[in-house]
């Protein structure tokens, strides 16, 4: 049996290659992948030949966990794409007795086939346009409410989905509702961009290969991977990621852009990468890929803004316009104490001003937190750490967070804070919120939840959040417990980064100096 010394690897990048003594072993390393190993026979000896299995790599272990567990997705939601014939004969989708709430199964995309006029012949998102409360006095006009990516991905899914219907008609292919065909075939391009986020993480945690295990099991996954459009700005972040890990600045920022074309939440990793570039001297590299993300979402919004510029202001208009979410922290407060909120008396239509300028200036506060910490913290921090703190103070300040947008988090709470336990115990927890969610939905009238059950869950959920965001700075200002440093990395997603030395450190003159150098802080 040869020694660790003795496996060749062909390339210093492929994680698959890693030998024992490079690849960090999870059933060594963590309790809680030790006891799931026991039913395949314990952890892995110590005279195992890692890496050697022709076919079973750790990547494509962890797509075929991923595989799994975007099918238990699908089945989560597959009671809401069921149909139904009425009193009538007419074929009906079966959401009679609020089957998407009771059944836990809602999802946005099923809605939206309608809502956004897709089931149409002849539209096209933001050109199409439409009158909501129709002969109303609150009666308005509104167009795709969608950033450009994402609203021209429901519409191509939507022809897609009809041009299925027409061949279905020569009866050679099933014909099912538009509208489940259409969820279906949306389901499985999100299925696609998980994996994709899957691929990248497993290829940025190098080393910790394994933990890109926790992003393909994640409860997260199995509620809200159809139940929005999310997984495709993930896919693009977590790609973005890894081309500036591999040191392409432009690719970085082509993929970082397309991410913003989609949702906006890939652009906030611009900044704590620039951050990290001017502590490292690495100014250019960063520009680069801020040229090329900000370059690439104009690219993309350009021909919409200019052709149907209406169309295109609805998202920001919609944005700016609504008030604050069932989910967000201004929302349980007003509920919990009678608070009328920064803005009271608002009618529809007016802008909520006051809450809009406290969300904005305590986002800006936090991310100027974000950067003394980056700017002061004794060892460069990595990427992954900055960029959760980052995305993280944004769901919390935001007047919205949709349950969705969890998923943002999961990829980088991985690279960042890349505990099991914590982890899977934080997504468990934050999963958990669509079932008080969805009752509370439902109406009391109903058999439905109160609210209160429902708020304190979010609060649950917040809390966690902001625990995963206290120990993330506590290992930015304690290297030496950060995982993946231990572990014999610098920063895995550092690209140019990765073994920079600090040019630029914030001192004050109270704080006493720390030599801890990234590359002694080893187990």
């Amino acid at each position: 049996m040869s020694s660790p010394s003795d496996v060749q690897h062909t390339n210093a990048d492929d994680t698959d290659s890693l030998g024992p003594d490079e690849r960090v072993i999870p059933t060594w390393t963590e309790p809680l992948a030790k006891q799931a190993s026991r039913p395949f026979g314990g952890p892995v000896g110590r005279h195992a030949s890692i890496g050697r299995h022709w076919f079973w790599t750790p990547l494509r272990v962890v797509l075929l966990l991923a595989v799994v567990t975007l099918s238990l997705a699908w089945l989560q939601k597959s009671p809401c794409v069921q149909q139904y014939v009425d009193d009538k004969g007419q074929v009906q989708l079966d959401w009679r007795g609020s089957r998407q709430f009771v059944a836990l199964c809602y999802s946005d995309v099923v809605p939206l086939y309608t809502a956004e006029r897709m089931d149409q012949p002849g539209t096209f998102p933001y050109r199409t346009s439409w009158i909501d409360d129709e002969g109303k006095p609150t009666a308005h006009i509104r167009y795709m409410e969608y950033p450009v990516l994402t609203g021209v991905f429901q519409w191509v899914n939507a022809r897609m989905a009809q041009g299925w219907i027409s061949l279905a008609q020569s009866g050679w292919l099933p014909a099912p509702m538009t509208v489940i065909v259409y969820f279906n075939m949306t389901a499985l391009w999100l299925a696609l961009a998980w994996l994709a986020t899957a691929w990248a993480v497993a290829r940025l945690a190098r080393r910790r290969v394994w933990d890109a295990a926790i992003v393909a099991l994640s409860p997260l996954v199995v509620v809200h991977a159809f139940t929005n459009f999310d997984t495709i700005a993930t896919a693009f972040a977590t790609t973005g990621m890894l081309a500036w890990a591999r040191k392409k600045p432009v690719l970085a920022g082509v993929l970082l852009g397309l991410g913003g074309a989609a949702k906006l939440y890939p652009l906030f990793l611009l900044g704590p990468l620039l951050l990290l570039c001017w502590r490292s001297d690495r100014v250019r590299d960063g520009l680069t890929t801020v040229a090329s993300a900000l370059a690439t979402w104009a690219v993309v919004n350009l021909p919409i803004a200019l052709l149907y510029r209406p169309g295109w202001q609805e998202f920001f208009r919609l944005n700016t316009e609504r008030g604050a979410d069932p989910d967000s922290l201004y929302n349980v407060v007003a509920q919990w104490t009678g608070w009328q909120g920064f803005d009271p008396g608002l009618v529809q239509g007016q802008v909520p001003d006051g809450l809009n300028t406290v969300s904005a200036a305590l986002f800006v506060l936090c991310c100027a937190g974000v950067g003394y910490v980056a700017l002061s913290a004794p060892t460069r921090p990595r990427l992954a750490q900055l960029a959760f703190l980052v995305v993280a103070a944004f769901l919390l300040t935001n007047k919205v967070w949709s349950p969705q947008y969890s998923l943002w988090l999961v990829p980088l709470a991985v690279l960042a804070l890349p505990r099991w336990k914590l982890l899977l115990a934080w997504m468990a927890l934050d999963a958990l919120v669509w079932v008080p969610r969805m009752f509370f939905y439902l109406g009391t009238d109903h058999k439905g939840l109160p609210i209160d059950w429902f708020l304190g869950a979010v609060l649950l959920r917040d809390a966690a959040v902001v625990l995963l965001c206290v120990l993330v700075v506590r290992e930015v200002y304690r290297p030496a417990l950060d995982l993946v440093r231990k572990s014999g990395e610098d920063d895995p997603c550092g690209g140019v980064l990765d073994g920079a030395p600090d040019r630029r450190v914030l001192r004050f003159p109270w704080q006493r100096p720390v030599h801890e150098p990234a590359h002694q802080l080893q187990s």
